[in-house]
């Protein structure tokens, strides 16, 4: 039986991904990642390799979810009230 891993801390993720909004932080934390998760994510969404496409194909959901959020783009409507 394997250890679970702790989840990734605010700091970590600063440490990792950079500055990004508050909202991607909270979205990183709330999905319960470790600092592996996050890093593996990480290099995907920079692009650290040729092969990252296909090693993206046998991810786990929790590396995929980080990889959406960190490449997520916000949009909001161009009419607000």
């Amino acid at each position: 039986m394997t250890a679970a891993k702790a989840p990734v801390t605010r700091a970590q993720v600063a440490e990792i991904a950079g500055r990004l909004d508050d909202f991607k932080v909270v979205a990183i934390l709330e999905a319960g990642a470790s600092v592996e998760d996050l890093e593996e994510a990480a290099a995907w969404a920079i692009g650290e390799s040729d092969v990252m496409a296909a090693m993206r194909l046998r991810a786990t959901p929790t590396v995929k979810a980080l990889y959406d959020i960190l490449t997520a783009e916000q949009n909001f409507p161009e009419d607000r009230d």
